[in-house]
């Protein structure tokens, strides 16, 4: 029987290994939220009524996938990041919390917050109640937004740096961080590594506003950046070119220490789609993000073993080929409910030049308002297109939802160990 390392080295290879290999929980963007992920434990009998679980990334309320967990599920994959949520605090000192579903849950000490006048929940950077708050989760929710806090900006005295405040070198308690558990996780387990050491995304708009920051400066509204694109193009520009440059030089010191311990590491969240298509031009993408995207790229391929990721929803068929001429590896989330992205055609047109990692089941309709037998159905179709010939990673679309039935998570699941298997 092949190791979780090994199964996952094999698709990322094209080559079929004995089954599928399968990823929950190794980024933000292959996870699943709190209150699911409590009821699959109970359902699956791992815990007792009441016995909360960790919030470990606040921002879109993702529950701890433990140990337990993912052995139950056969889960291939483990992320490594920095210890700090997108709020600027660490993940330390949890202290008990109930969502607005009434689940038991774990939050870290920085989670400083009570709902308001209106029943919404404020975060705040850093947990600094002090400083106005940067994310809102509204009365019933289930995750934050970023709240926009735009300063007027005058175009005759725009400053680089007031969009480079985040993008510094590393630290050396982070470094010393990441070092450790590269060599935890190499050591004590047989887990594959997607690592997500930040800095890489150009222009990733969940970003863009800084929620980790007490006072952002530059442009931080979200509709502001968008139109700065276009309108203020240099300007972008130079910034992406100098967080390039920060960011392959702090790659640089994380490797010393973290070595080829890493499988994939997530260059890039950015999105560029759409349920109807992309939202910018091939060549669009072309002038303003491949440059830097294909730097980063052919810095890892020169200097690692790694293989690239990169995040974009929606619709992003027209700009599969420039992806890969940028040098990435691996396409998530592969939503296969936009347009165009049909994953038999998907397949054959890019099936032996980037792995697809996700794409499993629809987490917009299947999943949460599909039937068990529609989710089973589906789930069987993306393995047999997807994972023909390797070059497969099975996630759902995007993070697995709060309420959804847990009829559905455990179809889901039971369905990619009864019918992930090669050869069978």
């Amino acid at each position: 029987m092949l190791s979780s390392r090994e199964r996952i080295n094999l698709a990322l290879s094209h080559q079929e290994a004995d089954r599928v290999p399968l990823d929950l929980g190794a980024s933000t963007v292959t996870g699943m939220q709190v209150d699911t992920v409590y009821q699959l434990r109970q359902a699956l009998g791992l815990d007792a009524p009441g016995t909360p679980v960790k919030v470990v990334e606040p921002y879109q309320m993702l529950g701890e996938i433990k140990p337990d967990l993912m052995d139950a599920l056969g889960i291939d994959v483990i992320g490594l990041g920095k210890p700090s949520t997108m709020f600027g605090f660490k993940n330390e000192g949890w202290k008990p919390w109930t969502t607005f579903a009434d689940t038991p849950v774990l939050v870290p000490a920085g989670f400083n917050t009570e709902p308001d006048k209106n029943g919404d929940i404020l975060m705040y950077p850093e947990g600094d109640r002090s400083v106005p708050p940067s994310g809102r989760m509204p009365k019933g929710g289930f995750y934050f937004d970023s709240i926009p806090r735009q300063l007027p900006l005058d175009d005759n005295n725009l400053n680089l740096a007031d969009n480079l405040e985040e993008f510094g070198p590393i630290s050396d308690p982070d470094l010393a961080y990441l070092g450790r558990e590269a060599e935890r996780i190499w050591t004590h387990t047989d887990k594959a590594v997607l690592a997500n050491f930040g800095g890489t995304a150009f222009g990733d708009i969940a970003l863009v506003p800084g929620p980790w920051l007490k006072h952002p400066k530059g442009i931080r509204d979200v509709e502001e950046w968008y139109v700065s694109t276009v309108t203020r193009r240099d300007f972008i520009y130079k910034i992406f070119e100098r967080q390039g440059e920060i960011g392959i030089k702090n790659l640089e010191k994380i490797h010393r220490v973290v070595g080829n311990r890493v499988t994939a590491v997530f260059l890039s969240g950015t999105d560029f789609g759409q349920q109807t298509g992309p939202f910018i031009s091939p060549q669009a993408y072309r002038d303003l993000f491949k440059p830097f995207n294909k730097a980063v790229n052919d810095w890892v391929h020169k200097h690692t073993t790694w293989k690239t990721f990169i995040h974009s929803c929606g619709s992003v068929r027209a700009l599969i080929p420039d992806f890969i001429e940028a040098g990435f590896d691996i396409l998530n989330p592969v939503q296969c409910s936009a347009a165009g992205m049909v994953p038999e055609e998907l397949k054959k047109e890019f099936g032996d030049q980037v792995t697809f990692w996700g794409g499993g089941v629809d987490t917009q309709q299947t999943l949460p308002f599909g039937t068990v037998e529609d989710v089973r159905k589906e789930v069987s179709a993306r393995l047999k297109t997807f994972g023909k010939g390797g070059g497969y990673v099975f996630n759902t679309t995007h993070n697995v939802q709060a309420g959804v039935p847990i009829a559905n998570v455990l179809a889901l699941y039971e369905t990619v160990r009864n019918g992930g298997r090669y050869g069978v």
